[in-house]
C-alpha cells in the first residue's frame, strides 16, 4: 500500500471533518439532491467525453495510486552492468539464458532483438515506438482524471444555480432563505473535494509513476545498445548513471565495490 496516500486521504478528511465541526454542524454539509447532481453530473461528462471502454479502463486506474510499485532505476542500472559483464565474456548470445529469468519483459524483449542480431537501429526503433504508446496510455488516463478536476468544480456551479433558483421561488418566506442559501452552496462545495481533494491528485500521482516507469525504460533501451555496441562496461555504467541524482549514483558505485570485494 502507498503510505502517501493513505496518509493523505486520512489526514484531508479529519482536517475538513474537524473544521466543519469547529464552526457548525457536519449535518449541514450533506444533502443527497447536491451529491446526486455534482458526482452523478461530472461522471455523467466524463462518460460522454470517453468511449465505454475507456471509461471504465481509467475509472479503475484510481486504484494504482494504492499501490506501491518501485522503479528502482539504481538496481535496473546493475542489472544492465552485469549483462555487459557476460557480454564481453562469453559473447551476445550468452545473454538469451539470462533473457529467459528476466520478469521485466520490456528488456527481456530488447534482450532477445539484439541475441537475434537486429541491426541497433531497429532494436531502436522498436523500443521507442513501444514506450511511446506505453506513454500514450498513460497520458489518456491522467487527461481521464484531468477532466473529471475540471468538470466538477463546473457541475457544482450547475447544482448551485439550481439550489439558488429553489431558493427565489421560495423568497415569500424569508425563514426559508438561510437554509436554500446553505443547500445551494453546498454543490460548490462538493465540486470543489471532487476537483481538489480527489481527481487532480489522482492525476498528479499517476504523472509521476509514469515519469519514473519512462524513465527506466529510457535507461533500458541506453544500456542495451550500449551492450550490443560492444562498450566497456565501466563505460556503459557511467553513461547510464547520467540518469541518475547524485544520491542513487553512489548507490550504484557502491553496489559494484560491494561485488568487487566478493569476487576477490
Amino acid at each position: 500500500m502507498d503510505i502517501s496516500t493513505i496518509a493523505g486521504l486520512i489526514s484531508g478528511i479529519v482536517f475538513i471533518v474537524v473544521s466543519i465541526m469547529m464552526n457548525g454542524r457536519l449535518g449541514l454539509f450533506f444533502d443527497a439532491p447536491s451529491v446526486m447532481i455534482t458526482i452523478g453530473g461530472t461522471f455523467a461528462s466524463v462518460l460522454i467525453s470517453y468511449p465505454l471502454n475507456k471509461f471504465f479502463n481509467s475509472l479503475k486506474s484510481a486504484r494504482l495510486i494504492f499501490q506501491t510499485k518501485e522503479f528502482n532505476t539504481g538496481n535496473v542500472i546493475q542489472r544492465i552492468i552485469d549483462l555487459a559483464n557476460i557480454a564481453r565474456k562469453e559473447g551476445l548470445l550468452a545473454l538469451e539464458e539470462a533473457a529467459q529469468s528476466m520478469e521485466d519483459k520490456f528488456l527481456q524483449k530488447g534482450i532477445l532483438l539484439i541475441v537475434d542480431g537486429t541491426d541497433p537501429e531497429l532494436v531502436r526503433n522498436i523500443l521507442e515506438t513501444e514506450l511511446a504508446f506505453i506513454e500514450g496510455r498513460h497520458k489518456e488516463v491522467q487527461g481521464f482524471w484531468e477532466t473529471v478536476a475540471s468538470l466538477g468544480p463546473a457541475w457544482g456551479m450547475i447544482g448551485t444555480l439550481i439550489g439558488l433558483i429553489n431558493m427565489l421561488d421560495q423568497l415569500n418566506d424569508p425563514s426559508a432563505i438561510g437554509p436554500a442559501m446553505a443547500v445551494a452552496l453546498v454543490t460548490t462545495f462538493y465540486g470543489s473535494i471532487v476537483a481538489n481533494f480527489f481527481a487532480n491528485p489522482v492525476a498528479n500521482k499517476l504523472k509521476i509513476r509514469s515519469s519514473e516507469e519512462v524513465l527506466l525504460k529510457e535507461v533500458m533501451i541506453e544500456g542495451l545498445l550500449s551492450i550490443q555496441a560492444g562498450e566497456n562496461p565501466r563505460i556503459i555504467e557511467e553513461k547510464l548513471k547520467a540518469f541518475l541524482s547524485p544520491t542513487l549514483r553512489d548507490t550504484v558505485k557502491e553496489n559494484n565495490e560491494g561485488e568487487t570485494k566478493a569476487g576477490e
